[in-house]
């Protein structure tokens, strides 16, 4: 078993140095984790993103960490019994890593040469241990005599592996060669990790770059946007704080001296602009609230961020999609695609091609150079990170990455309000106590909130300033009678139209949960 784990953690070290030198669609441990992440089923993804939130990459790496463990240790045990069936086992894996690296975005035929190397450097370390490895104790009357006699049968043929068994060096070489081994997969995967860190130039370009200023800036936030009740969540989302939900496992790194995005399809003239024109165009800078379509009522995959970037419809004028389009299909370069109703990002809202993020250019890990922001949207039919082509299109030819996956293909964002203060579960002291959350109807605005304590009557929450309708609106209330003991506390909102939110509860899947959120806590 000892001997399989090694020999994994070989050849993946060996793989993941290699494709340090070649590109992020060479690793095979990511290739094949893009592969899982692919072929899941839709309810499995779900569970993963509402049961782990922004963890969810996390876990499934500690996950494929201990099935390839355990899946290692058997082939250790296999190759000590047969070593041509445990090799075998070794090579088909290894065809099977290299199937996934291959067919991932992006990919070149020589993106499989790490996998190859890594595959046959395991199995050379494999080989090596079992060789090393202690073999039973030969009795007496076992012992090679001429066929026929007593010890090896008639005809049999001695195994190279059990011969060379029997010729045991001793469990301390065994066990100082395999920790060799292990020590020089710790330092390959850490020199890997530098590697790909200094060769990733996206991220020294972004900490370089320096963003022009917006054309058309966002208007100042009004006074008092921020509910002015301890523990209110800030109304801008820092971006180390903002969620990240995407198919991508590994972050990708996009020049953009490279990164062009092509506009074509259904169009009277295709259109493809660089970062280059991009900063050399009239930006537009606003504020936005994003939401993931997998956040449960009450859920905080939402954020709240001033984004600068070019307006989508003044790219699609340039491009003049034909009468019969209705929709645009957009594609990451990691291969994520999104689908958007046309009309959506071609009036008035402030759909953007953003390169800024609260004032900095845009994270990595939340689409540097360039990502989509539409308004009033969930993110898996708008907020494509990396973008990379935009294809007009029709909703009747097309289908997306979740769209085929059984979601909603245009995922407009319901209504929702959610508890921020007091926390669930919490203590606070009875008497004077406050209420805060967040409310949001993304490019409709919020216009009441009401909070219900345990089965009394609704009451009117106070509203925070509105920054735009397209942002989420922060609302308190105090109360000067909480009694001591264990309550409930619900919340419901209104949009701009003063349609009130469902209560109605329904889960993310397929089109964003409903339901109005309520909260437990413990006066004192």
């Amino acid at each position: 078993m000892l001997a399989g784990i090694v020999s994994a953690a070989v050849l993946f070290a060996v793989a993941e140095l290699a494709a340090a030198f070649f590109g992020p669609a060479a690793s095979p441990f990511g290739s094949v984790g893009a592969a899982v992440v692919e072929l899941s089923p839709p309810w499995l993804t779900e569970f993963a993103i509402t049961t782990f939130a922004t963890a969810d990459k996390l876990v499934l790496f500690v996950s494929m960490g201990i099935g390839a463990t355990l899946l290692a240790a058997g082939i250790g045990v296999l190759a000590l019994r047969n070593w041509t069936a445990g090799a075998l086992v070794v090579a088909a894996l290894g065809v099977g890593m290299v199937v996934c690296v291959l067919t991932r975005a992006g990919a070149v035929p020589a993106d499989a040469i790490p996998t190859a190397l890594g595959t046959a450097v395991g199995l050379f370390c494999l080989r090596w241990l079992i060789r090393l490895l202690p073999g039973p104790a030969v009795p007496a009357d076992r012992t090679a005599v001429p066929a026929g006699g007593v010890g090896v049968p008639a005809g049999a043929a001695a195994d190279p592996a059990t011969a060379t068994r029997e010729a045991d060096p001793g469990r301390r070489t065994f066990l100082a060669t395999a920790g060799v081994m292990a020590g020089a997969a710790v330092v390959m995967g850490i020199a890997a990790g530098a590697i790909s860190a200094a060769r990733n130039g996206a991220r020294q370009v972004r900490e370089a770059l320096g963003l022009p200023a917006a054309a058309r800036p966002a208007k100042p936030l009004p006074a008092g946007v921020q509910a002015p009740v301890d523990g209110a969540i800030p109304f801008v989302t820092p971006n180390a704080q903002f969620y990240r939900i995407d198919t991508a496992l590994f972050v990708p790194s996009v020049d953009p001296a490279q990164w062009t995005l092509r506009v074509h399809g259904l169009v009277e003239e295709e259109v493809s602009v660089g970062f280059q024109d991009l900063l050399e165009a009239d930006l537009l800078e606003s504020y936005t609230t994003l939401t993931c379509v997998s956040n449960e009522v009450g859920g905080g995959l939402a954020g709240n961020a001033r984004w600068l970037g070019y307006p989508l419809r003044e790219l699609l004028a340039r491009a003049r999609p034909l009468p019969e389009a209705d929709m645009v299909l957009s594609t990451s370069i990691d291969g994520f695609t999104a689908s958007t109703p046309l009309a959506v990002l071609t009036d008035a809202r402030n759909a953007l091609l953003a390169i800024g993020m609260n004032g900095e250019p845009l994270p990595l890990e939340h689409g540097f150079p360039v990502r989509m922001v539409v308004p009033g949207l969930y993110g898996y039919v708008s907020a494509t990170k990396w973008v990379v082509d935009l294809e007009v299109t029709r909703f009747e030819d097309k289908t997306a990455y979740w769209t085929s996956r059984g979601w909603s293909d245009h995922g407009p964002i319901k209504t929702a309000s959610r508890i921020d203060v007091p926390r669930a579960g919490s203590r606070v002291a009875a008497g004077r106590t406050p209420f805060a959350g967040t409310a949001w109807a993304q490019h409709r605005g919020i216009s009441k909130v009401q909070v219900q304590l345990d089965d009394g009557d609704w009451a009117d929450a106070k509203l925070a300033a509105e920054a735009s309708v397209d942002t989420w609106r922060q609302w308190y209330l105090v109360r000067d009678d909480v009694p001591a003991g264990q309550h409930m506390l619900r919340v419901r909102a209104w949009d701009g139209d003063g349609k009130l939110q469902t209560e109605t509860p329904a889960p993310p899947a397929p089109n964003g949960a409903s339901g109005w959120h309520s909260i437990e806590f413990t006066a004192d």
